[in-house]
């Protein structure tokens, strides 16, 4: 898709402003450690689709904020174990072949954009799964009042953690990848 402009004669090569535009090289690309801290970022702070800021005020000010904390949460736990309890096994499913996909493309192909979205996708997964779990106990348990933002509050820091450990990894095999390709590597 080249075409030159009557004008200047100047080839413009679609494909390759794009590429240019858009690094494939994910690891050495500004936008997708954007991309990674704004996850991480908006991952902790909506834990089960509760805001934590909205925590905080049911902690400070009980009340009616206390009762919305309680309805976000019920609603939220409801549909998350309803969405797995009806379709669980076919997310399940789709979600260990698209990861399977992705580890092999990027690790044993090479592809760097594939290793890129592993490094995302697996450490959410995890956290989806704790997300189901903290929504499973929080329905059995009935939690509420301070049990309840006690119960938000460690969903919230186990997020934390694995995304930590998530942005870690990622920093260093970036590291090693934008080394090992660039001037020194091969």
């Amino acid at each position: 898709m080249t075409r030159v402009t009557r004008r200047t004669g100047i080839v413009l090569d679609w494909y390759s402003t794009l590429f240019e535009l858009i690094d494939m090289r994910s690891f050495s690309n500004l936008w997708f450690w954007i991309v990674l801290a704004v996850v991480w970022s908006t991952t902790s702070h909506y834990g089960l689709g509760v805001p934590f800021d909205m925590v905080l005020r049911a902690k400070r000010h009980g009340g009616q904020t206390e009762t919305d904390l309680g309805d976000l949460v019920r609603i939220n736990t409801n549909r998350l174990l309803f969405i797995a309890q009806m379709s669980g096994l076919w997310i399940a499913g789709f979600a260990c072949f698209f990861l399977t996909m992705l580890t092999l493309l990027g690790f044993v192909y090479g592809n760097e954009f594939a290793q890129a979205l592993i490094m995302l996708g697996l450490p959410l997964s995890l956290v989806g799964l704790l997300s189901l779990s903290t929504a499973r106990i929080i329905q059995d348990e009935g939690s509420s009042g301070e049990q309840l933002r006690r119960r938000l509050m460690r969903h919230r820091l186990y997020t934390q953690i694995i995304g930590m450990i998530a942005i870690f990894v990622t920093a260093l095999w970036g590291m090693y990848q934008n080394l090992s390709v660039g001037p020194f590597g091969g």
